[in-house]
């Protein structure tokens, strides 16, 4: 059975780190939902905008791959750049696609929790002052809609690099928006602060780069995997870059890899065959 989470939120959550940034993720027990069914997860995960890229999400699953040594994970990508809280209302699009995503992916998975990042387009004009009673609704219905009254909800913190861009005076008020995602978080039963300190910023100011975004991957799993707010940096978390170069690819996955190049074009179809071929005979002779 695979285990699934929710991605929700605005465009950190749905990733904008550059692919050429880090080494990819390519684990065929990382399972992403496209068109109602489990494919092997690729990055960018989110398809929001064209430019999606890196975001928590895959050293998320990888994280929890490595604790979870013989299962599967899924991820239900339903983020989309730009949007406040009111996008999120519970009778808005937002809210009812991922509603649907979601009921879809637990016919075959067991949803076990949902990622939240959003809050930027809530930081400014006093918006603030509602975040705590908008949000609490959503999550009660997220959790009621699903029929999953106790599922842990990880909310991840507003980097503080945000007020030092050059967009930064669009966002004035991203420390209260800060202040009620904590505050909200320890006043809810199963939802779960993670810290955005000492995460930076691709040169927009707005978006996490690919290298934290793998670091902040790793302090969700980690207050998923411990129900605990992660207040501060993890011990070791500098290496998250790595979080899954170091293990030996399946057959599969090199397959994977070796699709997604020629099918955009970035090797000949020459290539192709011969490095296919070179999978199929190591697979042969691992095999015998």
């Amino acid at each position: 059975m695979i285990n699934s989470f929710l991605m929700v939120g605005q465009s950190n959550m749905a990733g904008r780190g550059f692919l050429k940034d880090v080494p990819l993720i390519c684990n065929e027990r990382i399972k992403v939902m496209r068109n109602g069914i489990w494919q092997i997860m690729t990055e960018p995960i989110n398809y929001d905008r064209p430019y999606s890229g890196i975001g928590p999400a895959a050293s998320f699953a990888a994280a929890w791959c490595r604790k979870n040594k013989d299962e599967e994970i899924g991820l239900i990508p339903c983020a989309d750049g730009g949007t406040s809280l009111d996008d999120w209302s519970v009778d808005g699009p937002l809210f009812k696609h991922a509603i649907l995503q979601a009921k879809l992916a637990k016919e075959s998975s067991k949803l076990k929790g949902i990622l939240w990042h959003q809050g930027e387009s809530d930081s400014l004009s006093g918006l603030y002052k509602l975040y705590n009673k908008k949000f609490s609704v959503i999550v009660d219905a997220f959790r009621r809609e699903l029929g999953e009254p106790d599922i842990p909800i990880i909310i991840g913190e507003i980097g503080d690099y945000l007020g030092s861009g050059f967009l930064g005076t669009y966002f004035p008020e991203y420390p209260k928006i800060n202040e009620e995602l904590l505050e909200f978080a320890k006043g809810h039963k199963n939802c779960y602060f993670v810290t955005a300190s000492g995460l930076t910023a691709n040169p927009d100011g707005i978006h996490i780069n690919a290298a934290s975004q793998r670091i902040f991957g790793l302090r969700y799993f980690e207050a998923y995997d411990k129900l605990n707010h992660i207040l501060t940096p993890l011990e070791g978390e500098e290496d998250a870059i790595n979080i899954d170069s170091e293990r030996v690819l399946t057959k599969t996955e090199k397959m994977t890899i070796l699709e997604n190049k020629f099918a955009g074009g970035h090797i000949s179809l020459e290539d192709y065959q011969v490095q296919m071929s070179n999978i199929n005979n190591d697979n042969k002779v691992f095999l015998s």
